[in-house]
C-alpha cells in the first residue's frame, strides 16, 4: 500500500505545479513545489495501556475460494455465490466463523459430493469384471448459522479432523453503501471494500467503474472470508458484467464466455496462495496496452484518453522486474503483474496480488511526466509482490514487514536506475517524514499495542522502517544484506511471518546475534539525537571525536550506532570505523596535521538528528571534496547559515552549477541571503539554467527567483519564450512572472491555456487568479471544478477559496459557496476534500464577519465626529448587507452534511 505522503508531514501540503522561492516546502516526492495549507490537529482519546493485539488465532484454514458474482450498478449492489473449501488449522472443530461486513446472507449450505450407481459399463476391469457406471453430483446440505457483529458463525454437519476438507457455499449479497460510515483513516480513507464509480453514468468527465480495495479489513465487505493477514488461500473468480466493460482480477484471466443477455462472464484464476486482503477485482471501460517481461504477461489498464502515455508511465516495469529479481536472487514468483488506475481511489496505491491498482494520480501525459513520474510509486508496489505478498507479515503489528520493505524498494530502484544522489534523496525526504511524525508520536516499529490496526498506517512503518533496512543493509554489507533477503524470501514464501523470522535469516548469513540491532530499531521507539565536537590536538597529533547521545534515556533506550568516521588531511581521505554505545564517548585517531575535514558518519546512513558545529571552511570543503549528496546537501545548508560570508557566497553561487539537479535548486534558494555585489553574475548564470537545464523543476526555480530579485525588462522576453517549454511547471512559474510584473498581462495570456486538460496547469492558473484575479475569472474555478478529483481537489478548493476572498461582489461569492457545498457534499469526495471545501465556507463567514465589525467601528467614529454626515446612510446599509451575507453564509455552513 502506497499511502498519500502528504499525510505524513504535520501540515497537510499538495503537489502543484508552480514553484515558491521564500518558502521552501517540499513533499515526501521530493522537489515538487506545493501549496501550505493549515495545520490539521488531530487527537484521539486513548486508554493507558492499548490492548495487546495479538495476532490472529487459525482455528479454520481456508484452501479455495471461488467466487460468482454480478452487479446491480443503480443499487451499488453486488450479487455472490461464494465456494469455499476449507480444513481445520490443527485442532477438530465442528464451527466455522467467517467475517462478513454488512451482508444479507440468503443460503449458506455444505456441499457434499454424492455417487449414484447408474448401471453397468460395457468395458470390463483387469480381472474380467464388469465395471458399474457411477456417476456424482453435489448436492447442498442447509446449515445452521448466526450473523452478528459482521461475523458468520457456521454450525458444521459434524466435528472436522484437520485431515479432512469441506466445502462451503453461500449466497449473499453485498450492499457497500449501506455499511456504517466512518471506517477508515487518514492513510486508506474507507474501509467499505467495495466502490462503484459513478454508477449511473450521471457525471460527466467520469467513467463507470467498479474497483476493491481490501487492506486492512475490507475483502470481506465483498466476499466471506477468514479476513486476516496469516490466512493463505488461492481463488477463482467469475465476474459477469456488460459486454463493454474489461475486468482485471488477481491471476491469469483462463476463458471469457459470452452470454445470452449481452453480458459476459470472465474467469480469473490464482493458482498460488495468498492473504485474503490482497484479492481483487476491477471493472470499467479500460483500454488494456500490453507488455512482457521474460515469458510473463506485464498488462496495463488506463483510460483510453491517456493510452498514448501508457509506456511513458509504465514503460520502466519490464525493467524494474527484472532488476528486484535478479537484485534479490528470487524471480518474481507470479504469473502476470498487471496495473492498473482508477477513480477516486482512497489511498495511493494497493499491491494486490498480480495487479496492482493505483489513483488517478498516476494518470499523467508526457507533457505532465516531465515534472512528476511516480516511480517510487510503481517501485514501492511491485516491491510488495515480494514482501508482502509472497511473504506476508502475519499481524498488522508486523506491518513494516510489509511497507518498510516497499519504501526501501523505492530505494533500490532509484540507486540502480538514476545513481547514488538521486537515491540518497528521495531517503532524506523520507527521513524527513519521520522525524516531523516522531515529534508528536513516538511508538516501537513493530507493536502489538494500539488502539486500532489502521494506526500503523504511519510514518514509522513506512519512512523509518526503510530507513533501518538501509542502516542493516550499511551495517551487515551488500552482500550479506542481499544474501539473507534472499534467505527470508524462499525460506518463507507463501507464508506469513513476524519480525524474528527476518533476525533468524540475517542471523543465518552473517552468523552474528543481531539481537541488538533488532531490539533498538524494530522493538523500541525513538532515534539517537547526535551533538558531535572534534577537536585537533596540535601537541599529542590526535583528532579527537567527542559523540554525545542526548536523547531522554528516560524515555528513549541508548543506542549502540555502527558508524564510519573519514578524516580529510594531506590530500587523502582516511576511514575509520567506530561503534558508539555510551552517552558520553570520545574516540581518537593519529592525525600528524589538523584535518581539513572530521566528516562523521561518513556514509550518511544514520537515523539520527545531529548537531554539530563546523567552520565555513570545512564546510566549504565537505561541499567540494566529500563524495554523497548528502555531505553537499549538509554542507550548502550549513554555509547557507553563513551565507554573508564571502567563501559561503562563492561555493552557494558554484553550487548553481552542481551535477545534481536538487542540489542547483537548493542553491538557487540560498541565494537570496548571500553578499551582495553577484546579482550580474548570478542572473546570467540563471538565465542559462531556464534555457538549458535538463531538470524542469530547476528552470521553474530559477525563473521564480529571476522574477522576485529582479526587475529587468530583458527578462519578459525570457519569461514568454518559456510559455513555449514543454515542462507545466515552468509554464506555470513563467505565467506567474509575467503576472507579478503585469498581473493584466498575466491574466490575459492565462486564460490561453484555461482549457488545458492538465491539473499542472490549472493549478498554476488557479494560483495566478487567487493572487491577482477579478470577477470575471469565476468562471474558470466553476468550470474547472468537476477536472479536479481525488486528493488534488484540496489544492484547488483552498486555491478557489483564496480567490472568493478577494472578490467584493456578493452574487460571484456566492455562486462560489454552491461550488464549494456541492465538493463539501459530495458522498464520493475523500474526507480531505469536504473538510477543505467547509474550511473555505467558514473562512468567508469569517470575512464577512469581520468586514462587519470593521465598518460598525468606521460607523461608530464617524457618529461620534459628525452624527449628520451623509456616509452614514450608505455605511449602514453595507454593514446590513455584509451581517446578511454572514448570516447567509452560516446558515449555509450549519447545513452542511
Amino acid at each position: 500500500m502506497m499511502l498519500k505522503k502528504y499525510f505524513f508531514a504535520i501540515g497537510l501540503t499538495l503537489a502543484i505545479s508552480s514553484c515558491k522561492i521564500f518558502k521552501k516546502s517540499e513533499s515526501a516526492n521530493g522537489n515538487y513545489p506545493v501549496v501550505n495549507l493549515d495545520t490539521v490537529e488531530t487527537s484521539a482519546k486513548t486508554p493507558e495501556v492499548p490492548e495487546y493485539q495479538a495476532s490472529v488465532t487459525r482455528i479454520n484454514d481456508i484452501i479455495h475460494t471461488k467466487l460468482d458474482v454480478s452487479f446491480d450498478w443503480k443499487k451499488q449492489y453486488l450479487y455472490g455465490k461464494a465456494t469455499i473449501k476449507i480444513k481445520p488449522y490443527f485442532y477438530p472443530t465442528s464451527l466455522l466463523q467467517l467475517n462478513a461486513r454488512g451482508m444479507e446472507i440468503k443460503e449458506i449450505a455444505l456441499l457434499q459430493r454424492d455417487y449414484v450407481k447408474t448401471g453397468i459399463d460395457d468395458k470390463k476391469d483387469p480381472s474380467g469384471n464388469y465395471e458399474a457406471k457411477v456417476s456424482e453430483t453435489i448436492s447442498k446440505k442447509p446449515l445452521e448459522y448466526t450473523y452478528e457483529k459482521d461475523i458468520i458463525t457456521i454450525k458444521l454437519n459434524k466435528e472436522y479432523k484437520n485431515t479432512e476438507e469441506y466445502t462451503i457455499f453461500i449466497d449473499y449479497i453485498s450492499k457497500p453503501n449501506e455499511l456504517k460510515k466512518g471506517g477508515g483513516s487518514t492513510a486508506i480513507t474507507d474501509d467499505k471494500g467495495l466502490y462503484f464509480i459513478n454508477p449511473e453514468g450521471k457525471e460527466k468527465n467520469k467513467p463507470q467503474q467498479i474497483w476493491t480495495q481490501g487492506e486492512t479489513q475490507s475483502s470481506s465487505a465483498w466476499f466471506p472470508t477468514i479476513d486476516s493477514p496469516n490466512e493463505r488461500m488461492t481463488q477463482e473468480i467469475f465476474i459477469t458484467v456488460d459486454k463493454k466493460f474489461v475486468t482485471l482480477s488477481n491471476g491469469e484471466l483462463v476463458f471469457s464466455t459470452n452470454n445470452e443477455d449481452s453480458t459476459r462472464t470472465d474467469c480469473w484464476q490464482m493458482d498460488l496462495p495468498h492473504a485474503p486482503y490482497l484479492a481483487m477485482m476491477a471493472v470499467g471501460e479500460f483500454e488494456i496496452v500490453k507488455d512482457k517481461w521474460q515469458d510473463k504477461e506485464v498488462n496495463y489498464y488506463i483510460e483510453k484518453e491517456y493510452a498514448p502515455y501508457t509506456k511513458d508511465i509504465f514503460g520502466n516495469t519490464p525493467e524494474m522486474l527484472e532488476f528486484f529479481s535478479t537484485k534479490l536472487g528470487v524471480p518474481y514468483a507470479w504469473n502476470k503483474y498487471s496495473q492498473i488506475i482508477v477513480r477516486d481511489y482512497v489511498s495511493g496505491a494497493m499491491e494486490n496480488t498480480t495487479a496492482t491498482l493505483h489513483g488517478e494520480f498516476l494518470q499523467r501525459t508526457d507533457r505532465e511526466l516531465l515534472d512528476k513520474n511516480y516511480e517510487d510509486v510503481i517501485s514501492h508496489e511491485l516491491f510488495h509482490q515480494w514482501f508482502g505478498d509472497l511473504v506476508t507479515c502475519e499481524s498488522w503489528s508486523n506491518l513494516p514487514l510489509n511497507e518498510s520493505f516497499a519504501t526501501y524498494g523505492e530505494y533500490l530502484w532509484e540507486e540502480y536506475k538514476y545513481g547514488l544522489d538521486d537515491a540518497d534523496l528521495h531517503s532524506s525526504e523520507s527521513a524527513r517524514g519521520y522525524f516531523a511524525e516522531s515529534d508528536r508520536k513516538k511508538v516501537n516499529l513493530i507493536r502489538f499495542q494500539y488502539d486500532d490496526k489502521e494506526d500503523m498506517f504511519d510514518a514509522h512503518s513506512y519512512n523509518k522502517g526503510g530507513q533501518v533496512l538501509h542502516m542493516l543493509r550499511k551495517y551487515v554489507g551488500d552482500a550479506a544484506f542481499f544474501a539473507s533477503l534472499k534467505l527470508y524470501l524462499e525460506t518463507n514464501k507463501f507464508t506469513s511471518v513476524e519480525i524474528h523470522n527476518l533476525r533468524l535469516a540475517f542471523e543465518q548469513v552473517t552468523g552474528e546475534d543481531l539481537n541488538w540491532f533488532f531490539n533498538q530499531w524494530f522493538l523500541s521507539s525513538g532515534h539517537p539525537d547526535l551533538i558531535i565536537t572534534t577537536n585537533y590536538d596540535n601537541t599529542s597529533k590526535k583528532q579527537k571525536v567527542e559523540i554525545k547521545q542526548m536523547q531522554d534515556l528516560t524515555k528513549t533506550a541508548l543506542f549502540k550506532l555502527p558508524m564510519a568516521i573519514d578524516i580529510y588531511a594531506n590530500g587523502q581521505k582516511t576511514r575509520h570505523k567506530i561503534t558508539v554505545t555510551k552517552a558520553n564517548e570520545t574516540f581518537e585517531f593519529d592525525a600528524n596535521t589538523k584535518p581539513d575535514l572530521v566528516n562523521v558518519d561518513a556514509e550518511k546512513m544514520l537515523l539520527c538528528t545531529k548537531f554539530e558545529e563546523k567552520t565555513i571552511k570545512e564546510l566549504a570543503f565537505q561541499y567540494q571534496h566529500a563524495p554523497l549528496y548528502l555531505d553537499r546537501s549538509e554542507a550548502l545548508a550549513g554555509l547557507a547559515k553563513n551565507a554573508k560570508d564571502s567563501l559561503a557566497t562563492e561555493i552557494i553561487i558554484s553550487a548553481l552549477q552542481d551535477k545534481f539537479w536538487s542540489i542547483r535548486e537548493d542553491a538557487i534558494y540560498n541565494l537570496k541571503n548571500i553578499v551582495p555585489g553577484h546579482e550580474k553574475q548570478i542572473k546570467e548564470l540563471l538565465v542559462q539554467l531556464v534555457k538549458t537545464d535538463k531538470k524542469s523543476s530547476v528552470r521553474a526555480s530559477s525563473i521564480a527567483y529571476l522574477s522576485a530579485f529582479y526587475k529587468d525588462e530583458d527578462l519578459q522576453t525570457l519569461y514568454k519564450t518559456a510559455l513555449n517549454d514543454r515542462a507545466y511547471s515552468v509554464l506555470g512559474a513563467s505565467l506567474a512572472a509575467i503576472a507579478k510584473a503585469n498581473a493584466q498581462e498575466g491574466i490575459k495570456l492565462a486564460k490561453q491555456f484555461e482549457n488545458e486538460k492538465s491539473n499542472d496547469v490549472l493549478f498554476a492558473i488557479a494560483e495566478l487568479y487567487a493572487n491577482y484575479g477579478t470577477d470575471e475569472n469565476n468562471d474558470f474555478f466553476v468550470k474547472s471544478a468537476d477536472k479536479f478529483a481525488g486528493f488534488s481537489k484540496i489544492g484547488f478548493v483552498s486555491l478557489y477559496g483564496l480567490y472568493l476572498k478577494k472578490i467584493t461582489t456578493n452574487e460571484i461569492i456566492n455562486s462560489g459557496i454552491e461550488v464549494l457545498k456541492g465538493i463539501a457534499e459530495d458522498e464520493n469526495a475523500i474526507r480531505w476534500v469536504a473538510f477543505y471545501a467547509k474550511k473555505s465556507i467558514k473562512d468567508l463567514e469569517t470575512m464577512y464577519e469581520e468586514r462587519a465589525n470593521e465598518n460598525s467601528l468606521k460607523l461608530k467614529t464617524l457618529k461620534e465626529k459628525n452624527p449628520l454626515a451623509p456616509e452614514i446612510k450608505d455605511l449602514e446599509k453595507l454593514i446590513e448587507n455584509e451581517k446578511a451575507q454572514k448570516q447567509k453564509i452560516t446558515e449555509v455552513y450549519n447545513g452542511l452534511k
